[in-house]
């Protein structure tokens, strides 16, 4: 009995694997689908760049649920949101969460028609990746004098701002480490944050590890919108704006990284 249960556990791991690879195999033409034929056919009667953008963004939301449904139905992963619809109403505001694994970006935008994103300024040389952050008018993480400026702009017209503020994934059983990225920008354009929280068990898709180093149960990813932080009691409370962004940074750090989630 014992050795034909551990013959299925093998042969469901063997499965997974199979799905994953699938899966972002899925997910790489896709990417190249949706640059090189969806966004400029879908684009074509845009009246300037901020429309075109805003229906990249759109197509975006609806081919990441379409990838994340695939991922749940083929078994690769499950999955779970809380707080979805909060997410959804959403507007003027930075989306910050904390960065577990690889598709962390992929379940969040998933549930929102509008998301900015600010990105790593590598993902501009990733031949998958590239089309659909030019795109979407995403913001490179590359020109610290015009970083703000870009965000604030963003933020004026209503829109969200994703930010991962550890600024790559988490590695496990590590302590985390937050950039002040993410509370520099809230504080200087004095935009309030929802954090979300994300925990993967067990581990996947880490920094560390590759696609198919799948482990032995299947992965449960569960995404849960929580509170929203007013960034105006940080800015009264503090004499200068670097204090503000310092005393608001360590309070992610608490909110995002609890005693109990390490």
């Amino acid at each position: 009995m014992a050795a034909s249960s551990t013959m299925k556990t093998e042969m469901n791991r063997y499965w997974r694997i199979f799905a994953t690879g699938f899966c972002f195999s899925l997910f790489g033409v896709g990417a190249l689908a949706l640059t090189f034929l969806v966004f400029p056919v879908m684009t074509l009667s845009a009246r300037n760049q901020q429309q075109r953008e805003m229906r990249v963004q759109a197509i975006i939301q609806r081919t990441f649920a379409f990838f994340c449904r695939t991922m749940k139905f083929t078994g690769a992963i499950d999955y779970e949101f809380i707080g979805e619809d909060i997410l959804r109403q959403d507007r003027n505001c930075l989306v910050v969460a904390n960065h577990p694994s690889l598709i962390d970006y992929v379940l969040i935008a998933s549930c929102m028609p509008q998301c900015d994103c600010l990105v790593k300024a590598a993902l501009w040389n990733n031949p998958f990746i590239k089309g659909i952050v030019k795109a979407a008018g995403y913001i490179p993480n590359r020109d610290p004098d015009n970083l703000i400026s870009d965000c604030s702009e963003r933020l004026n017209d209503g829109n969200v701002l994703l930010i991962f503020p550890e600024g790559t994934r988490t590695t496990p059983k590590q302590e985390s480490k937050l950039q002040r990225g993410a509370a520099q920008i809230a504080i200087r354009t004095q935009s309030d944050i929802r954090l979300i929280h994300i925990t993967v068990s067990p581990s996947f898709l880490t920094k560390e590890s590759k696609w198919y180093n799948v482990p032995k149960n299947k992965p449960f990813f569960r995404v849960e919108v929580k509170d929203k932080i007013h960034t105006a009691r940080f800015i009264d409370e503090a004499d200068s704006v670097t204090t503000a962004a310092r005393h608001l940074n360590s309070h992610l750090a608490e909110v995002l990284f609890p005693p109990s989630a390490t």
